[in-house]
């Protein structure tokens, strides 16, 4: 391979095999057209859009695993799998969409590729035969032979080359007919049990979105085209053997020993390929990711000044990838001295040994041309690993990387890190209930209050290092109690609301949400869930799983920072409970060309437990309630398309995150200090919305003037590991003069 193609590969560049294009006097068979491609070695470093990763903002996450000292050795000392792993790991990848609900569809069209692949094989043996008569007559010039061959030749031509094209095209709409399925297929299991959330936050495997994007386009083109390889290379090699052999029996020998001393070279030459394309493809991402960082972040570090410390973070990061690349580059140089040496003596060679025969006049001139172009053949399909070494070590590293990230999403514990004890949080959903006996905390319930929360012997637990952060809490919230959690900075605070929110089920305890036609459903939310499983099985429990879901069952969460989706003003409202209205192709009305799978991602489960959707009214009603009714005018309407969380303030993006969430009307919300880039004025106006919208709300805070909006304050201290016997928080009650005592103090 050429410099320039290992600098500027196209996505998915299939080269013909050398040795298929005769050299000299002797005709070319249109077997070079494609039939035994592979993608080129550095393809796999396809021309990529940066998309942006899956960001988890979360102090759990102690860093970048892919930014450390420790996680580049370990890169750097990674062990190549061995060929069981790879086959293991490329079947278990392979398999399931085989066997789905498209396997109709997909079989079909993969035994319409493979018998076009027939026949163009014995369109390659015929032009085989018409090459032999074209030369023998020009030999002989004999001008009516030669004319009438050539004839032929040329009408061969017009009705073969059509089977090349139909092939090829069927196989690429197969590819991405595959590849629709498998994105759809990882992308639920990817978001099942917040396994995006797992993999962030604990830093467990790098650039899950490489893996979804690039590499299962890699996999599903490359795979097709090396299968399609080696079924033409089966084909190839009965057709031709007899060819050749009955041309000249040692002319067989020499190929055999040529083929296999030359395959067993670039093994040799080549067996540092596969880690350093894994690695190639991980240090770009992360050159990539970190200029989508600084896209995301690019205010925090015009307001820090901090351009040339990320130049230097950026650059730093490009050398790890350029450094690697030129390791790549000297393999693939190292490799193409001998390939290229074994592409081009084999142009010579086998005329060299049938030479004496014509000669000596055994065999006619033709005779040449055809040897010529069956020993071609065949020594290509014996030289598969030679001429596509590169290919398929760079394939062999997306199958590596898919493999790992598969066994992540089936919860692999080899992968996903378990600390001490591994007894989970058990998070439960019933039915509402009306309590009728003293709570856990020792409150007693007014009559006709409804309990929505409870919590039973609660030992909370980092998810990485499995420091205790909250112990044996014990507590009641039935309806209207507002709950303020306060605390010192590192006490667990907003940890306790991911345990809530099912986040961080490290530790010991039960969470029991009572909610609307909650049934009597318990979840322990681990890391053990098996998600490998095709994706028919997968539906009941995906539905199952949606009517889990906390905010379903009217449970809200208001992170610090609310999140800002890609979209419109009202899908900004709309955000997480409604999506906008998308036409989905009834099942009687898709085509068997249609894609499979992809207008299904984002069909509801189930619409009959969602509250109303707002009108456009509701929307504009409920922006001027949180006071920013001003947006419509300054953003041309609901419909406006901007970079929300850059062209809003962080108070405006607080106060649409409670429109959404007065839209959403759970009956309990989580608050993480979600009005702390408000003024007093706005935090109170906001507090008394939610409350007259009948809405009990769990906050984190430090302001004093918070207590004024709750009726009970949690406080939590920093865990003692010397005094594990003593509870390292309390509970009291707020009374309106304590409320104002500290409101006051605040000032």
């Amino acid at each position: 391979m050429h410099l320039s193609i290992l600098v500027s590969a196209p996505s998915l560049l299939l080269l013909p095999t050398p040795s298929r294009l005769s050299s000299g006097p002797f005709f070319a068979c249109p077997s070079s057209l494609g039939v035994s491609k592979i993608s080129s070695p550095l393809a796999m470093r396809r021309r990529r859009t940066a998309v942006p990763p899956t960001v988890i903002r979360s102090p759990a996450a102690v860093g970048e695993s892919r930014s450390t000292a420790a996680g580049e050795g370990q890169d750097e000392n990674r062990v190549l799998p061995d060929l069981g792993t790879l086959l293991r790991r490329f079947w278990k990848v392979a398999a399931p969409y085989w066997s789905s609900e498209d396997k109709v569809q997909a079989r079909l069209r993969l035994a319409a590729v493979f018998a076009l692949t027939l026949g163009t094989t014995g369109i390659s043996v015929g032009f085989n035969f018409l090459g032999r008569d074209f030369y023998n007559a020009l030999a002989n010039k004999d001008q009516e032979q030669f004319t009438k061959q050539l004839l032929y030749y040329l009408g061969s031509f017009a009705g073969g080359i059509p089977f090349f094209v139909v092939r090829d095209y069927a196989r690429e709409t197969l590819s991405l007919r595959w590849r629709s399925w498998m994105t759809g297929y990882y992308m639920k299991r990817y978001f099942r049990n917040q396994m995006f959330y797992k993999i962030q936050s604990q830093s467990i495997i790098d650039n899950p979105d490489q893996r979804i994007v690039d590499d299962l386009s890699s996999f599903t083109g490359t795979a097709l085209s090396f299968s399609l390889t080696l079924f033409n290379a089966a084909v190839d090699l009965i057709s031709f053997s007899n060819i050749l052999y009955g041309i000249y029996p040692p002319l067989f020998v020499v190929l055999l020993v040529y083929s296999l001393g030359g395959t067993a070279i670039s093994v040799f030459l080549g067996k540092d390929l596969v880690t350093l394309n894994f690695l190639q493809e991980k240090k770009e991402a992360d050159f990539r990711y970190g200029l989508v960082r600084v896209r995301e972040n690019a205010e925090s570090i015009a307001f820090y000044a901090g351009e040339e410390n990320e130049v230097q973070l950026l650059l730093e990061r490009f050398r790890r990838a350029f450094e690697n690349l030129k390791q790549l580059l000297i393999s693939s140089r190292n490799l193409e001295f001998f390939t290229n040496g074994y592409r081009y003596l084999i142009q010579i060679l086998p005329a060299a040994v049938v030479a004496p025969m014509y000669f000596t006049g055994k065999i006619e001139f033709g005779v040449i041309n055809q040897s010529v172009s069956a020993f071609n053949h065949i020594l290509g399909d014996f030289s598969i690993i030679v001429y596509q070494f590169q290919a398929i070590s760079a394939f062999s590293a997306v199958i590596d990387r898919l493999g790992e990230f598969d066994d992540i999403l089936d919860g692999s514990k080899s992968y996903i890190p378990e600390y001490g004890n591994t007894e989970k949080i058990n998070i439960q959903f019933q039915d509402e209930k009306i309590p009728t006996s003293l709570g856990s905390n020792g409150s007693v319930p007014k009559a006709g209050c409804r309990r929505l929360l409870e919590i039973q012997n609660l030992t909370l637990q980092t998810p990485r290092s499995g420091h205790i952060l909250i112990t044996d809490l014990s507590l009641d919230i039935n309806d209207q109690d507002h709950l303020l959690v306060m605390g010192p900075s590192g006490s667990g605070k907003t940890s306790f609301l991911r345990a809530l929110a099912g986040l961080w089920t490290t530790g010991a305890g039960n969470i029991t949400f009572y909610m609307r036609d909650a049934g009597q459903v318990q979840t322990s939310i681990s890391a053990d869930t098996n998600s490998s499983k095709p994706m028919t099985s997968l539906k009941k429990e995906e539905q199952l799983e949606s009517s889990e879901n906390r905010r379903a069952r009217g449970v809200f969460f208001l992170p610090q920072r609310p999140y800002m989706v890609l979209g419109t003003l009202r899908q900004q409202l709309l955000y997480p409970t409604w999506s906008e209205d998308i036409i989905f192709p009834s099942e009687n009305s898709q085509t068997t060309g249609s894609l499979p799978l992809l207008s299904e991602l984002s069909r509801p489960a189930d619409e009959s437990i969602k509250p109303k959707k707002p009108t456009v009214d509701d929307l504009i009603h409920v922006l001027e309630v949180v006071r920013l009714g001003d947006i419509l005018s300054r953003f041309n309407g609901l419909d406006s398309i901007y970079e929300w969380s850059s062209v809003l303030s962080l108070g405006e993006q607080q106060r649409l995150a409670f429109a959404r969430l007065l839209l959403s009307k759970p009956k309990l919300v989580l608050l993480d200090e979600s009005t702390s880039a408000l003024d007093g004025t706005n935090e109170a106006h906001l507090y008394r919305q939610i409350e007259a919208a009948g809405i009990t709300y769990i906050s984190i805070g430090h302001r004093k003037t918070l207590y004024n909006y709750h009726n009970k304050v949690l406080h939590i201290s920093k865990y003692n590991s010397r005094n594990n016997t003593e509870r390292n928080w309390y509970l009291e009650s707020i009374n309106p003069t304590t409320a104002i005592e500290e409101a006051n103090s605040a000032f």
